[in-house]
């Protein structure tokens, strides 16, 4: 099975066999034969798709229509299934949502405190992203109270009870959250209007900020004091907040880019959260692919 990957700063494509051994591969171009189906990861799944779905013309336009949820993310993830349905066309292709995981989080973690024509209406609460990571870091690591930190181009602290998701920091958009590469994680809304209101900048610039030109990009980079101090101890506090959420904490798990090879990062945020109390640290590698595999596979088992 071809599994397609299109994140906000990388596309990996993987054949993950029967064994769930992966091979990477190079382009599109490149894929062996006798691949049987695709699988993609498509970032934001709303509130209709929570389980993975053959992609069809209908699906395509609902995927459009959540494009503006994640423009960063769905875009590419549209983009990457159009081409391989060209260089694929006879075998099935599904998509498999990083929001699904995250759809076990209780109300009163998922509604922000707006008025109730926005979120019923508009569809505006929190849905939280990287659930494939989490979901595979949950799957190797089997406690009861367990907190990851995926940290990479995208970052994002999650709370995982029992192998079901009650937390997570990014929300309505993967904006929302600890700092990032290039996005700016939570910053309060007033801040904002009052950039738009007295200086005058527009929701595009707005927009291309907080996306591209925040986070660590406008911190100077994670080798610098400031941007090493405020990313860690944002992480920090996610950490801390997921704790609660499970009433406890047994394992803290590292994965992504940063979490799995800046032992600075890790020694520096589990510094700051050892008040918590006894628990153990583990790094775990993403495997995304394998998940989506998975997610493939059974849909396609139970179709037959």
């Amino acid at each position: 099975m071809l599994v397609v990957n299109a994140g906000s700063t990388s596309l990996k494509l993987s054949v993950v066999d029967a064994g769930e051994a992966s091979t990477k591969v190079e382009s599109l171009q490149a894929v062996p034969s006798g691949v049987g189906a695709v699988g993609h990861r498509v970032v934001h799944g709303g509130s209709r798709f929570r389980e993975p779905v053959v992609v069809d013309d209908d699906v395509k336009r609902a995927l459009h229509e959540l494009e503006p949820l994640a423009p960063l993310h769905n875009r590419v993830a549209l983009d990457g299934i159009a081409e391989a349905r060209r260089r694929l066309p006879d075998v099935p292709h599904v998509a498999v949502f990083d929001t699904a995981f995250h759809a076990t989080i209780p109300e009163e973690a998922a509604t922000y405190a707006l008025p109730r024509r926005w979120r019923d209406s508009f569809g505006v609460r929190r849905y939280g992203f990287h659930g494939l990571s989490v979901a595979w870091a949950a799957s190797q690591i089997r406690v009861p109270r367990l907190v990851v930190c995926h940290l990479g181009g995208g970052c994002s602290v999650s709370a995982v009870r029992d192998g079901r998701s009650v937390d997570t920091t990014m929300g309505f958009s993967p904006l929302e959250g600890v700092p990032m590469a290039t996005r700016s994680g939570s910053v309060d809304p007033g801040a904002l209007l009052y950039l738009m209101r007295e200086h005058g900048l527009s929701v595009e610039e707005l927009d291309r900020a907080l996306e591209k030109e925040s986070g660590l990009a406008a911190l100077g980079g994670l080798d610098t004091p400031l941007g090493f101090g405020v990313y860690t101890y944002r992480v920090a506090q996610a950490v801390a907040a997921m704790a609660a959420a499970l009433a406890g904490l047994d394992v803290i798990v590292f994965s992504g880019g940063v979490g799995e090879n800046r032992a600075d990062v890790r020694e520096a945020v589990v510094t700051r959260v050892r008040f918590l109390g006894d628990f153990r640290v583990e790094v775990v590698a993403a495997r995304e692919d394998v998940i989506i595999a998975r997610g493939v596979r059974t849909l396609l088992s139970a179709t037959r």
